[in-house]
């Protein structure tokens, strides 16, 4: 009891207790400034340890030393009849008592100064995506790679260049700490003299990369630097000059580097993750650049299957040199995946760029590459989404409801291509509107995903929002099929006369102009206007035949569009072309279930409903 005593009458506990007060409220002062700075994680934790290192010293000091009138002395220099421990008590607890309220005050600010802003949503739509003009704050650790500049003019130095960014793009996202935004949105500045605040707003993030890389001969020189947006601070930057030969050890130094400066914490599994995530090749990455860049003009105006191709005989390369990178997989099915949808509903060719012999192979190969995808993929989100994707291309749509659940569930930035059909047929489109949201701020220089969004709003039967998203996505990254989710939106809302100048100004190609005429004069019930519209497009040496069925539907004629889709059901891809008609179709049944047995036996085992919603009214269809 003395030694308590005694503890009592030097203060001991009183410093104690005021130490513990004061460092709490230091921490969290201090936890608040570094945030915005943007100080490393290690900072902060620094603090911390030399305020928990600092409370012993504090009660040592308590015990040994005493304050006098004269100054701080040993306790044990000091006459008992002259110590003033009493008076400094007195003072402590008032200190204890007004650090005490501040501490409450900061404590009551912090947990419910902000919750009537937290609640506000409450009051609005059910659809929580419904207001997109009030985005987050972008997350603290979110970045974009922008593509590295060439600063040299040889041969393949720009596709060099490009396909270094990407795999230092590619690494990063494996990171489950980081957001990064996709390739699309990121390549979209290439080239352009654009402020780093600006393009940061633009995509939703609060960090840059950006770099250069020159080349000369076997000497390569890289600078890469991470910029903070909001005042354009140099968090993290550096110079590599090294030879070709160490280009890839620069990827992941560059990559690594990077993460450890956006405070990631590191370690094996991580790397290991980053490393399984690129090509790991030079030449590879070079000739992956030029696949894609054939793969994006294969979907534009220009023969097709000429271009899909020569898309695969570079992927082909790149398959050879690295049989473990899931995309060059993914990418090579696209030449057959268009050979038998073409097939199935009747499109004409010229005899020689498709034979009999691709379309009886094409169902093969679709499944030996997607298989080959799953097997490789780096992630588990990679890997989710090509199984849903094959389970979808298979034709054993068994497990596919499952597949789509979990993946609507999730939230990552994930995009199986084959989705936004199956879940609108699904009458799942009011949960994929979030998804195709996630997936839009993901790559928001994407027009494909912009147009996703507005067809998923669609088919929930926001019509609204889905024309709202429409006219904003071509605003922010025109281009793609979002000229098709603008007129369909202006359709459904009854907006007859602007769709007719949407389709006047939106379209490049003939056939978009024709299709979209035949759409909004039947939705008008003009019969008449729609057939010559149609009439037109059938008339051409090459006519899209996939459009055929929809039009049958879309003016009432039951008797066609059944015959037509008994047709296509007899096909080996026939079901996943009917799913297709259906979404684009946006009519509800575009023909009777009993005409198409395969196709019933696949939605029956999928659940989907029969009829589907129909997104747009059309008069002149009576079933």
């Amino acid at each position: 009891m003395s030694f308590f005593n005694e503890l009592k009458r030097r203060n001991v506990f009183k410093v104690g207790v005021a130490y513990v007060i004061v460092s709490w409220l230091l921490a969290q002062v201090a936890d608040l400034m570094l945030e915005n700075f943007g100080a490393p994680d290690w900072v902060i934790k620094s603090f911390l340890g030399f305020l928990i290192i600092g409370f012993p010293l504090a009660i040592f000091f308590a015990w040994a030393f005493e304050l006098t009138p004269e100054g701080v002395k040993r306790e044990s220099e000091v006459d008992r009849s002259q110590s003033i421990t009493a008076q400094t008590g007195q003072k402590l607890n008032h200190s204890i008592m007004v650090i005490m309220a501040i501490a409450l005050a900061w404590f009551a600010w912090e947990r419910f100064g902000t919750a009537p802003e937290a609640t506000a949503p409450a009051e609005e739509s059910v659809v929580v995506v419904a207001e997109p003009a009030i985005e987050s704050v972008p997350s603290v650790k979110s970045l974009a790679v922008l593509p590295f500049v060439a600063m040299s003019s040889g041969t393949d130095d720009e596709y060099f260049a490009d396909g270094l960014t990407e795999e230092i793009l590619n690494s990063l996202a494996q990171l489950p700490e980081l957001l990064i935004t996709a390739r699309t949105s990121s390549f979209h500045f290439k080239g352009q003299d654009i402020p780093v605040q600006e393009i940061a707003a633009t995509l939703g993030v609060q960090h840059i990369v950006e770099g250069s890389v020159r080349r000369s001969g076997d000497r390569l020189r890289v600078t890469a630097q991470l910029i903070r947006a909001a005042d354009g601070f140099h968090i993290w930057s550096e110079n590599y000059d090294s030879t070709s030969e160490d280009t890839i050890q620069v990827q992941e130094d560059i990559a690594e580097k990077i993460a450890e400066a956006m405070n990631v914490v590191m370690d094996d599994d991580k790397r290991e993750a980053m490393r399984k995530s690129g090509l790991r090749n030079v030449e590879a990455f070079v000739d992956y650049q030029k696949a894609k860049e054939l793969y994006g003009e294969a979907h534009g105006d220009v023969n097709q299957i000429e271009y899909l191709r020569r898309t695969n005989e570079q992927l082909e390369k790149i398959i050879e040199l690295v049989p473990t990178f899931s995309p060059a997989y993914v990418d090579h099915t696209d030449l057959y995946v268009h050979m038998l949808l073409d097939n199935s509903v009747g499109q004409l060719t010229d005899g020689v760029s498709v034979t009999p012999q691709d379309i009886e192979e094409a169902p093969a190969r679709i499944m030996a590459d997607m298989t080959m995808a799953a097997e490789t993929a780096s992630n588990f989100t990679e890997r989710r989404d090509i199984e849903l994707d094959l389970a979808y291309m298979s034709g054993d749509w068994r497990g596919l409801r499952g597949d789509l659940e979990r993946y609507l569930e999730a939230s990552d930035c994930g995009n199986p291509n084959w989705v936004p059909g199956i879940a609108a047929a699904s009458g799942l489109a009011d949960r994929y509107t979030r998804r195709a949201r996630e997936v839009r701020k993901c790559d928001p220089m994407w027009s494909h995903a912009w147009f996703t969004e507005s067809r998923a709003f669609l088919w929930a039967g926001d019509k609204e929002e889905a024309l709202r998203v429409a006219r904003e996505g071509l605003e922010v990254a025109p281009g793609g099929w979002l000229g098709h989710a603008l007129v369909r939106a202006l359709v459904a809302n009854g907006l007859y006369e602007e769709a007719d100048s949407a389709i006047k100004t939106q379209f490049r190609l003939k056939d978009d102009v024709l299709i979209s005429n035949v759409l909004k004069s039947a939705a008008m019930g003009e019969r008449d206007a729609a057939g010559t519209y149609f009439d037109e497009i059938m008339n051409q040496e090459y006519p899209p035949a996939f459009w055929k069925n929809m039009y049958y539907a879309w003016v009432g004629d039951r008797e066609n569009a059944n015959r037509l889709a008994a047709k296509i059901d007899q096909h080996p891809f026939g079901s996943q072309s009917l799913l297709l008609v259906v979404y684009w179709c946006a009519c509800g049944a575009p023909f009777d279930l009993e005409v198409t047995p395969n196709y019933a036996a696949r939605i029956e085992a999928v659940g989907m409903p029969w009829p589907p919603y129909s997104p747009i009214t059309f008069p002149l269809k009576d079933w």
